[in-house]
C-alpha cells in the first residue's frame, strides 16, 4: 500500500532534528502567556486586600488553558473561558483600586462566596469541554488549509452577502414574535463568514487591504448600534489569529499591542458617552432601545464626542469600564438573599428554563416572554429601575441561578450539564466533513451567539440559544453551506 500524501497526515506540532521550531500563536503560547501574567500576579497579590483570593484567581486562565489545551480544541472555547474568566477577576482588581476587601462592602462575606463559586464553575465547564472533546482528531494538512483553495475577492463576496442576510434576519427577530432565537441564530451568518475570511488572510497572507477595511467598517457599525458591539470584530481576530496559528515575529507583538490599544481605546471613549448617546437615539425614552435618530445624525454625535475626547476623565472612565465589566456582585446579593429567603419552589430556575425551551411559542402562544429584570428583581430583591432608565435588561447570570436551584457546590453540577451540552452542539459541528476553519467559524458564531455576554446570560437563554443554534445550523451545514462551497469552488477554478 503506498504511503499517504504528506498533506494527508494529521497536524502535529513535530520539528524535524536540526530545525528551528517557528514561535506560533497557539495554545501552547497562550498558556505560557497565562503562566507569566499569574507570576506576576502573585508577586501583587500580597499587597492586595484579599491576598488568596486575588493570588488564586491570577492563575485561573492558566488552569483553564491547561484543561482545554489539546491541539483539536476549537479556538473560540478558550475565549468563552477566558472572558467569563476576566468578568469574575475584574473584581478583585477593583478590590484593590477600592484599598478594601471584596468582603468589606455592602454583601459582605456572600460577595467573596460568589467569587469562590465563579472561578470553580469556570473550571466545572472547562473539565466539561475536556471530557467532551478531548480526543477530537487533530486536521490533516488537507483538511486545515481547505479554505486556502478559495480566493479573497469570493469571500469578501460572501462576507457582503452574509451582512444583508443578517441584517433581514435580525430586523425580522425583532418583527415576529416568538422567532427571536431562530433568527439571531441564523443572524450568525456574518460572523462565520468574517471568520473565515480573517483565517484566510492569516495563513494566507493575502487580502490584508479587504480585511482591514472591513474592520474599520464593522468598528464603525458597531458604534453606532444602541449596545455599540464593535469589540465583537477584535474577538473574531484574535481566536482566527489563534486558529490559523500565525507566526509570532516582533512585528506580530507590535500589532497585538496596537490591536490591544485601539481596543481599550475604543472601550473606554464608548463608556464616556454611551448614558448620553443612548438618551440622545431613543429621544430620552428610557423604557426602549428603539433607535429614533438616522444613522448620519448619530454618526455626526459620535463624530463631535471623538472631537472632543480630551475633554473625558481617563480615570473615572477606566474605573467605571472595570466595575461594568466586573460582574459578581449581583450573585452576592443573590446568595445573602437566598440565605434569608429560599426559594420556595424547589428548581424553579431550570423548570422555568425548560420550559421555556421546550414549549415553542407557535404551539404556546400565551408563553410569557423572558424577563431578566424580572428575575434579577425577584432573586436579588433589588431595584431594576437604573437599567430600565438605560433601556436595558439585568440579569443575575446563570451561575447565580444554578445556586438558588441547587447551592454549593450542587450548583457545580448544573454548570456541568451546561458545559456538557455545549460541548456536545460543539463537537457535532467540529465533525462535519467542512474545512476546519469553516469548522472553527461555525463554533465561534455558536460561542458569540450563546455568551457575547459572559456570565451575564441567564439560564434559559444560554439553553434556548444553543439548541437553538444547533437547530439552525445543522440545517445551515446541511443545506447552505454545500451551495456556498461549491460557489467559492467553481470561481476559484475559473480563475486558474
Amino acid at each position: 500500500m503506498a504511503a499517504p500524501h504528506a498533506r494527508d497526515q494529521p497536524m502535529t506540532t513535530t520539528v524535524a532534528m536540526g530545525t528551528t521550531p517557528t514561535a506560533r500563536l497557539d495554545v501552547a503560547m497562550v498558556r505560557r502567556g497565562c503562566l507569566y501574567v499569574a507570576i506576576a500576579n502573585v508577586l501583587v497579590a500580597p499587597f492586595a486586600p484579599d491576598p488568596m483570593a486575588y493570588g488564586v484567581g491570577a492563575f485561573g486562565p492558566f488552569v483553564l488553558v491547561s484543561i482545554i489545551g489539546q491541539p483539536a480544541m476549537p479556538k473560540a472555547l478558550t475565549y468563552f473561558l477566558l472572558w467569563q474568566w476576566g468578568q469574575v477577576f475584574a473584581r478583585a482588581i477593583q478590590s484593590v483600586l477600592d484599598g478594601e476587601s471584596m468582603g468589606a462592602g455592602i454583601d459582605g462575606a456572600d460577595l467573596l462566596h460568589a467569587y469562590w463559586y465563579s472561578l470553580a464553575s469556570l473550571i466545572t465547564l472547562a473539565l466539561a469541554f475536556r471530557f467532551v472533546l478531548g480526543n477530537l482528531p487533530p486536521p490533516t494538512p488537507l483538511e486545515y488549509h481547505g479554505h486556502e483553495r478559495w480566493r479573497p475577492p469570493d469571500l469578501v463576496g460572501v462576507y457582503l452577502a452574509a451582512i444583508v442576510a443578517s441584517v433581514i434576519f435580525i430586523f425580522l427577530s425583532r418583527s415576529v414574535p416568538g422567532a427571536d432565537q431562530p433568527l439571531q441564530a441564523a443572524a450568525q451568518i456574518k460572523v462565520v463568514a468574517l471568520f473565515l475570511l480573517c483565517t484566510y488572510v492569516f495563513t494566507t497572507g493575502q487580502g490584508r487591504g479587504a480585511l482591514i477595511a472591513v474592520v474599520v467598517v464593522e468598528i464603525l457599525v458597531g458604534f453606532t448600534g444602541f449596545l455599540a458591539d464593535f469589540r465583537a470584530v477584535f474577538i473574531y481576530i484574535a481566536v482566527a489569529a489563534l486558529a490559523a496559528r500565525i507566526k509570532w515575529t516582533g512585528g506580530t507583538t507590535a500589532a497585538a499591542l496596537v490591536w490591544l490599544a485601539v481596543l481599550l481605546t475604543l472601550a473606554l471613549f464608548w463608556t464616556s458617552v454611551k448614558f448620553e448617546y443612548r438618551d440622545y437615539v431613543t429621544g430620552s425614552d428610557e423604557t426602549t432601545q428603539a433607535i429614533k435618530v438616522p444613522l448620519e445624525e448619530r454618526a455626526a454625535y459620535l463624530g463631535d464626542k471623538a472631537l472632543n475626547i480630551g475633554d473625558t476623565k481617563w480615570g473615572e472612565t477606566g474605573y467605571l469600564l472595570l466595575t461594568r465589566l466586573a460582574y459578581i456582585d449581583i450573585f452576592g446579593q443573590v446568595i445573602g438573599v437566598d440565605r434569608g429567603t429560599r426559594e420556595p419552589t424547589s428548581m424553579r430556575q431550570w423548570k422555568d428554563a425548560l420550559a421555556h425551551v421546550f414549549q415553542p411559542r407557535f404551539l404556546f402562544p400565551d408563553k410569557p416572554a423572558l424577563s431578566d429584570s424580572e428575575v434579577y428583581l425577584r432573586l436579588a430583591r433589588a431595584d431594576p429601575m437604573e437599567a430600565l432608565r438605560l433601556g436595558t435588561s439585568i440579569s443575575v447570570g446563570y451561575m447565580a441561578e444554578n445556586y438558588v436551584d441547587l447551592g454549593f457546590p450542587g450548583m457545580l453540577a448544573g454548570v456541568f450539564v451546561l458545559g456538557l451540552l455545549l460541548a456536545l452542539v460543539v463537537r457535532y459541528f467540529m465533525t462535519r466533513s467542512l474545512p476546519w476553519m469553516l469548522r472553527e467559524a461555525i463554533v465561534m458564531g455558536l460561542v458569540y451567539n450563546v455568551a457575547a455576554t459572559g456570565i451575564e446570560m441567564s439560564l434559559p437563554k444560554l439553553l434556548g440559544a444553543t439548541i437553538m443554534f444547533f437547530l439552525v445550523w445543522s440545517l445551515v451545514a446541511r443545506f447552505a453551506l454545500p451551495i456556498a462551497m461549491r460557489w467559492l469552488d467553481q470561481r476559484a477554478a475559473a480563475r486558474r
